[in-house]
């Protein structure tokens, strides 16, 4: 059975005003090649409404350390009361959307994902003395490569807002 431990939880980014959900989007995906992450998109739905439009986006992205451990981000994204709006800059129109942005952040690190150790109960036995004592070292890595990896993402996500303050 696959254990998953939280390593960070509930990473909150708040966002209120213009910009480009496309680009925004193409921001993340661009960081999360660049860092060797693939992507499961768990639910992307959008619904419209008289106030504007609602987009709620539900990311897990993953990336396999070793054959034992892997990094799992889970990302959900609500866009709220979004509206097209059209600004002129430097004689150019682009489209931009406002609206408001909540957006948070939960990073996970998930042993024995292949269920190789799950096979009798002296494998699992072996397994957790393995966890405790042997392996131990290597897992307190593993937990920071998740926090650094959430919290690049965290920063480089809030730097593309101009974000000035901490939520």
């Amino acid at each position: 059975m696959v254990e998953r431990r939280i390593v960070v939880d509930t990473l909150r980014l708040n966002y209120q005003g213009l910009l480009n959900v496309n680009e925004f989007y193409r921001v993340m995906d661009k960081w999360f090649r660049e860092k060797g992450f693939d992507k499961y998109e768990k639910r992307n739905f959008e619904q419209v409404f008289k106030s504007g439009r609602q987009i709620e986006i539900e990311i897990e992205p993953w990336k396999k350390v070793n054959d034992y451990a892997k990094e799992v981000m889970k990302i959900v994204f609500l866009f709220t009361n979004v509206k097209d709006v059209v600004i002129k800059k430097d004689g150019h129109n682009i489209n931009m959307q406002q609206g408001k942005v909540a957006i948070t952040f939960m990073g996970y690190l998930e042993t024995d994902w292949e269920n190789k150790w799950e096979g009798t109960p002296w494998t699992f036995f072996l397994r957790a003395v393995f966890d405790q004592y042997v392996y131990k070292i290597n897992t307190d890595k593993f937990y920071s490569l998740v926090a650094e990896d959430t919290m690049h993402l965290y920063n480089t996500l809030k730097a593309y807002l101009n974000l000035q303050r901490y939520y």
